[in-house]
């Protein structure tokens, strides 16, 4: 294979096929199409400076020898990042299962059961672990868990207070990000050392860490007394294989907790992704940030899974959203859930037990030896005092292979875990100049602080004990589920496009997976250099002058740009500057983190186009010209069009004094034709997981990095484990975020080059405006931009069928199940629409077997219309139909069997059958539960 060819192998459509296609939208050539398209005032000429691409094999060979520069250590490091075991029947299974890995957030849930059971056992597991209610289905890491506790302690709290008070044992990178969040709310964080000094006399919250950082396990109880007695509210960030040992936060009082399950399978990845875990007590679920999958029943009465109470989440509150949180970690979470279903308690018991038993070894070695070893209960990590000589036992240890913590001068921390072995306790020994130790060790703690509850009893936990059952388990909860692996997923805004083989491949070498983010930079200089090339990449496609890769979903770097905006005026002596005005068609992070980042949401509207109404913008901007701080503004717009004024748009706000956020979400709609640091941005975030091809995992993980003009680049995160003394906020618990799978658009750029770039860029808008031009007659498109072309998504009006025949936008959605598709964005930006985006990944003939679908299901509409079938008994209405359905042995509906089931142009033999009818979700949300039901549920 040649180095060109990777490009034509990633974009669907090859010559002849775009031909077809440029006939039918009428265009000779697509740089002709992208010339009609793209307004001129920012439309870029150049040629991309990027290398030249590499075959996929030179690709591989290269990432090799990038990896190859990482030292894989034995890291004994802790803080919160532990070796592990992936059972490789989940590795192979779940991380490197496209069924998994290729799949989207379950926003349809009749063809996401298999994903959204994963996701009820990882909520099991957490809620049965802390001794709470309800679990989410996963946050971004810890740290970000952390802050979104303590926002949620806030809301919740009678106390009026603005202090928070921190555990000084928490985790160094957690009070990090709880600090940078706290900044623009008005929220004082004290860090309190709890051992030594009092709680303050008012506070709205305490956050505290289970077992410390030092280690330490302390019994807690005394302080969550105190706390509520002061009407404040108590998190525990608490590591989840402690808690099968030890007492679980809610049995003694804790309102909330937060951590990572990163233990439970998942590499360390330089720092991620890892899902993160927050868990309430009852009576805070509908406060709950984030996604939470519950249990409700389909059309036909049996039990069936989907998304709860989603009006909590920032798409629909906006700027009245109490969190920004728009992702999960799901591809994550679900192989944690998986971890536990595979080793089931006593499992889990026996890995905890092991670790705890090598850490009191290593102990009692330490001690037998002489080094002082603080008298306190502990789990999996000691601290030593060695006084002056910390740095040398460090160095020394790293010299034999073994990754240790530097506490202080006089101080080494060591933590164990499930991959501890005999040799590296030997090794730890030796580096602080003990002899090797074999007495007995007593392996307990004191019995107040046992756990003597039961947990994961449910049967999920004890049932694929082998490798048979644990394989047709995953092998039958993914047969559930609808991905790319199966088909097309149209989804506008979310570019849902295939990703490569050879770019998923790196991310299970152990040269990236098994490297802890606080290992010293002598063993991270591939690590550094993978970054640092990608960030250079980045900034050259997007114009700007310098990337962070930090944020670790797109939600993260709006955030990340924003308070950069903030600290930018404030370093100017213009702190009042925060008012953010957003158009009324933005996505819903935009307002939400706008306002956690303290800014005040000033909404712009849009004319009867679909574009930024420059009129209103005009008004806004004079009413607050001396407050004014940004804009944000997605380009392509959310509506699909290259809206012409937004150079004029850039212009005003900085004729104001404001900076320009322009969100990166439709950035495949740019690469190669234009750069928004060249036309008028100041920053924009980029989702890697959109444009860039690291996969959706099912709702996560994502990237987000975010790119600034120079004057913005002082104000990118900081360093989590750093001094503090930039000021520099902090977005997520590790420097790189999601390292761990940026060696996907590594290799996605470095095998597409600037010719493929650009040229995927042109497919996926020839794409849009294909499926435009083939269904415009069928159903409106809703806007178009110049000579009316859209960008690289289109929205189809499906009002007027629902006034006209009372099939609605739901209706359609599921029908398109029995013929084989993932529905389009439903509803958004506008009501009663949907917004369809092909991308360039996919051929022309799957592009075509979408719009002869939706032909069909025109036709079908129609025949309701008029009257031939009745409105509340038809195709749509019933839709999607099941095996089960299709094959009962009554049939009371006025259509055929075969109609229901088997739509013109479905492949019989390929047929795609959702294991659940309808699901009715407001069933789900007035009778809530959010953790795996009894087998009975099930029963006939």
């Amino acid at each position: 294979m040649t180095a060109e060819q990777f490009a034509a192998r990633h974009i669907g459509p090859d010559g002849d096929d775009e031909r077809r296609m440029l006939d039918v939208v009428g265009y000779d050539s697509i740089d002709e199409l992208m010339d009609a398209a793209i307004p001129e005032v920012i439309r870029w000429h150049g040629t991309l400076d990027l290398p030249e691409p590499a075959s996929e094999h030179d690709a591989l060979a290269q990432l090799r020898e990038i990896a190859g520069r990482n030292t894989v250590a034995v890291s004994m490091i802790g803080l919160g990042y532990h070796g592990t075991h992936t059972p490789a029947v989940i590795r192979r299974n779940v991380l490197e299962n496209p069924a998994w890995y290729t799949a989207y957030t379950p926003y349809q849930p009749e063809i996401s059961q298999g994903r959204l059971e994963a996701l009820l056992n990882f909520q099991t597991m957490v809620t049965d672990l802390t001794g709470l209610a309800t679990a989410n289905a996963s946050m971004l890491d810890e740290a970000t868990a952390a802050a979104e506790a303590m926002t949620l302690a806030r809301r919740a709290s009678k106390s009026r207070s603005s202090v928070y008070v921190v555990d000084a044992d928490a985790l160094p990178q957690t009070v990090a990000v709880i600090t940078s969040r706290a900044q623009p709310l008005g929220i004082e964080v004290r860090v309190v050392d709890l051992d030594a000094d009092e709680l303050p006399g008012e506070f709205f919250g305490l956050h505290l860490q289970y077992p410390g950082a030092s280690g330490a396990v302390r019994d807690h109880t005394p302080l969550v007394e105190a706390a509520h007695a002061a009407g404040a509210l108590v998190t525990v960030a608490a590591d989840l294989l402690a808690l099968t040992l030890l007492r679980a936060p809610g049995e003694i009082g804790a309102d909330i907790a937060a951590g990572t399950t990163q233990r439970f399978g998942v590499p360390m990845g330089f720092g991620g992704p890892h899902a993160g875990y927050l868990a309430v007590r009852a009576g805070l679920e509908r406060m709950l940030p984030g996604r939470l999958v519950g249990v409700s029943r389909d059309a036909a009465g049996n039990p069936a899974y989907r998304l709860a109470l989603q009006t909590r989440e920032q798409h629909i509150r906006r700027e009245r959203a109490t969190s920004n949180i728009c992702t999960a970690q799901v591809l994550l979470a679900v192989m944690a859930g998986m971890y536990a279903v595979y080793h089931g308690p006593d499992g889990l018991r026996a890995i905890a037990r092991r670790t705890h038993a090598m850490a009191a070894r290593l102990a009692a070695g330490l001690r037998a030896g002489g080094v002082g070893v603080a008298d306190v209960a502990f789990f999996d990590t000691v601290v030593a005092t060695v006084p002056g000589r910390a740095a040398q036992v460090v160095a020394d240890a790293q010299r034999r292979g073994v990754n240790l913590r530097l506490v202080d001068a006089d101080r080494v921390g060591v933590s164990c875990d499930e991959t501890t072995t005999a040799a590296h306790l030997a090794a730890v020994w030796t580096a602080f100049g003990v002899p090797a130790f074999d007495g007995a060790v007593d392996a307990a703690w004191p019995a107040g602080l046992a756990r003597t509850s039961a947990f994961l009893t449910h049967p999920v936990f004890g049932a694929h004990r082998s490798e048979t059952a644990m394989l047709r388990y995953l092998r039958r909860l993914a047969d559930f589920d609808y991905a790319l692996d199966r088909g097309m997923i149209p989804l506008g805004s979310c570019t849902m496009k295939l990703n490569a083989t050879t770019e998923m491949e790196p991310v299970s070498w152990a040269e990236f997976a098994h490297v802890h983010p606080f290992a010293p930079p002598s063993q991270t200089a591939g690590y550094r250099e993978l970054i640092a090339q990608l960030e250079g990449w980045l900034a050259e496609v997007t114009g700007y002058d310098a990337v962070s890769v930090q944020p670790n979903a797109g939600s993260q770097g709006e955030l990340a740009g924003l308070l950069a905006i903030r600290a930018y005026h404030a370093d100017r002596g213009q702190g009042h500057r925060d008012v953010c005005l957003i158009p009324s068609s933005a996505h819903g992070t935009n307002a939400a983190s706008a306002v956690m980042a303290g800014m005040r949401v000033v909404v712009v509207g849009c004319d009867d186009d679909g574009n930024v109404d420059l009129v209103d913008l005009d008004a806004k901007i004079d009413k607050h010209r001396d407050a004014l701080a940004a804009i944000m503004v997605t380009y392509p717009s959310t509506h699909g069009v290259y809206e012409t004024g937004i150079a004029q748009l850039c212009a005003k706000v900085h004729d104001a004094g404001g900076q320009v956020y322009v969100d990166g979400a439709n950035l495949n709609a740019l690469v190669g034709f234009a750069k928004p640091g060249r036309f008028g941005a100041d920053v924009s975030h980029l989702n890697l997981h959109k444009t860039f091809c690291i996969p959706h995992g099912g709702g996560g993980p994502g990237v987000g990095p975010v790119a600034v003009r120079q004057h913005l680049a002082p104000f990118l995160p900081g360093d989590p484990c750093g001094d503090g003394g930039d000021g520099r906020p902090v977005i997520s618990a590790a420097r790189y975020g999601s390292a761990g799978i940026l060696p996907i658009p590594w290799a996605y750029l470095r095998m597409m080059g600037a010719a493929g770039l650009t040229r995927a860029t042109g497919v996926a808008v020839l794409a849009a405006n294909y499926v435009a031009a083939r269904l415009r007659e069928h159903f409106p498109v809703l806007y178009a931009g110049n000579k009316g072309l859209v960008a690289h998504e289109c929205i189809l009006d499906l009002r007027p069928v629902t006034k006209a025949a009372g099939i609605s936008v739901d209706d359609v959605a599921k029908r398109l199940i029995d013929y084989g598709f993932h529905a389009p964005t439903m509803s958004f930006p506008v009501a009663g629409t949907l917004m369809v985006e092909p991308t360039e990944s996919e051929g022309l003939a799957e592009l075509d077997r979408f719009c002869d679908a939706m032909i069909a299901i025109r036709a079908e509409i129609d025949a309701v219309a008029s009257g031939r079938w009745p409105a509340g008994d038809n195709p749509l209405a019933n839709a999607p139909h099941t095996a089960a359905m299709v094959s009962a042995d009554e049939w009371p509906h006025p259509y055929p069997r075969s109609v229901g089931g088997y739509p013109v142009g479905v492949d019989r033999a390929g047929k795609y059958w959702p294991p659940v009818r309808r699901v009715d979700g407001a069933y789900g949300d007035r009778n809530l539960v959010c953790s795996c039901p009894a087998p009975e549920a099930f029963e006939d």
